[in-house]
């Protein structure tokens, strides 16, 4: 078992801002081609590929209760499990939104590698248990491999960590953050398969709410009509949330074909079981 000792969380929340600040440096003239030189190893390619799954919001075509199952199947399947026990994102920036112990769930053989003192090794029961009280308290369920995870918590970089952050929008590095990141980076971001954002325009009064929402610069307005560009959207459902008149809707085409899509593809970076 790696070691890693109470002190490391609050010790992870005061670096944390790093993070932000790098994404933003990429940005930056000069500077910013070294630090993006520096994070595409951790962050591109197999070492970072992730899917938002906006479950608590309405998807046309489908349940919403499909997602849920997925990620309920996942944990299933997997021969251990932990969860951390603060989130980092929402540690660092002293969320007054959501609770800072619900933190993420690990699954796979690696997570039994994860020190006690920083992760609760729980059973399949309470992982879904936990997964639901993140719903519940609106928080997006974000999963994939994420390599840089490996080094956090300490476990041997051998494709048995698959990550589940529980994520808010207003803390969540990749929300807050993700309008920065290279093209390289970005597309590690990976929407379900499928999933289209559509806009009534018989409802949208233009407030432009969703454009200073979106953590990608997805949506823009162009001679007076907001228009989503989908190369550049994550799925993250953020859109749909703030529009205050519901003008803002997501469609899927076949929403088991892109949880079959899903699994596949996390399934070849991360084993689970």
């Amino acid at each position: 078992m790696s070691k890693r000792p109470e002190w490391w969380l609050p010790l992870l929340a005061k670096v944390w801002p790093i993070t932000w600040i790098s994404a933003r440096a990429t940005t930056w003239p000069v500077i910013g081609w070294f630090v993006t030189k520096a994070s595409l190893p951790f962050f591109s390619g197999k070492n970072l590929n992730i899917t938002y799954l906006p479950i608590n919001e309405e998807i046309r075509g489908t349940s919403t209760l499909l997602p849920v199952k997925i990620v309920e199947e996942l944990i299933d399947r997997s021969s251990h499990r932990v969860i951390i026990k603060k989130c980092t994102c929402r540690d660092a920036r002293q969320c007054k939104n959501h609770p800072v112990d619900l933190g993420c769930t690990l699954l796979g053989e690696g997570t039994r590698e994860i020190d006690e003192r920083i992760a609760r090794h729980v059973s399949k029961e309470e992982a879904i248990a936990h997964l639901h009280t993140t719903i519940e308290n609106g928080l997006v369920p974000m999963i994939g491999r994420v390599r840089i995870d490996n080094v956090i918590w300490g476990v041997r970089d051998e494709g048995k960590l698959l990550t589940i952050c529980h994520c808010c929008h207003c803390c969540c590095t990749i929300l807050t953050s993700g309008r920065y990141l290279p093209q390289e980076m970005a597309a590690s971001l990976v929407p379900l398969k499928g999933l289209r954002i559509a806009i009534d325009y018989d409802t949208c009064n233009l407030c432009t709410t969703c454009i200073e929402a979106c953590p990608m610069s997805a949506i823009s307005l162009h001679e007076e009509k907001i228009i989503h560009d989908m190369s550049k959207c994550i799925g993250c459902g953020r859109c749909i949330t703030v529009c205050p008149l519901r003008a803002v809707s997501a469609e899927i085409d076949d929403i088991e074909e892109a949880m079959r899509e899903l699994t596949t593809r996390i399934g070849g970076l991360a084993s689970i079981e």
